[in-house]
């Protein structure tokens, strides 16, 4: 259900409450500095650094980051190490890799804040044609097809901005260590019968190679773990938050 954007757009004082903001990150030195520098203030930013070799955690101390080292490789390892270290009673997750503007935060927390939804996805919209290459677009679509018919949720995203509150993310119990978290994420929250909502956010070209769409290996394993989390059944123990 895409949320009013304009109705969270430059709303003042949305980050005014504390936010964790947990950046999961694989050899992202060519993106993360440009990402760190651009955090809104009143935001605690934890890089979780996934195995990189390229300096990354080296870059995240530079700017003031807490680093959060996550040895199990995977995006949703990585995702939940920074989940645990959070203390904040929101946190938003967004990429590394200078493809989001942690300028435009405050759309995905707004809703949190406020108390109109409980999960906000960021809906990606792509500035140029480079920034969402059509075999990423077509996945997508897949995708929000297979959303809608597990969850009858109308998404056209599953991006990688998004918002919650952290004990109702912890109490979701989030298995997925692997590139099936953000769906297993929508999955388990509208089991939940969590209020969930999307919002625009400008999607960019990504500094350096991706890790999920840079190889066929990548990107077979992308649709796998995916496909995997839509598959799994309800969880009746699951409650609203």
């Amino acid at each position: 259900m895409p949320a009013d954007d304009r109705s969270v757009e430059g709303m003042a004082g949305a980050l005014s409450l504390e936010v964790d903001v947990i950046l999961p990150c694989l050899n992202e030195a060519e993106g993360l500095g440009w990402v760190l520098g651009r955090m809104p203030p009143g935001t605690r930013r934890i890089v979780v650094d996934n195995g990189s070799t390229d300096g990354s955690a080296v870059i995240a101390q530079d700017h003031g980051a807490q680093v959060v080292a996550a040895p199990q490789l995977g995006y949703g390892a990585a995702c939940h190490a920074g989940l645990l270290a959070a203390t904040a009673p929101v946190v938003a997750v967004m990429d590394s890799d200078a493809s989001l503007d942690p300028q435009q935060l405050e759309r995905v927390v707004a809703p949190i804040v406020d108390g109109t939804a409980d999960l906000v996805i960021g809906r990606r919209t792509p500035v140029n044609a480079a920034a969402f290459p059509w075999p990423l677009r077509l996945a997508n679509r897949e995708l929000s097809r297979r959303v809608l018919g597990r969850t009858g949720l109308r998404l056209a995203d599953l991006g990688p901005m998004r918002a919650a509150r952290r004990e109702a993310l912890l109490a979701l119990n989030l298995r997925d260590r692997r590139s099936g978290y953000p769906a297993e994420t929508v999955v388990r929250a509208a089991d939940a019968g969590w209020r969930i909502v999307e919002v625009s956010v400008d999607y960019l070209p990504r500094r350096g190679r991706s890790k999920v769409t840079g190889s066929p290996l990548g990107a077979w394993r992308a649709v796998r773990d995916m496909s995997a989390a839509l598959q799994a059944p309800a969880d009746p123990v699951l409650r609203a938050p």
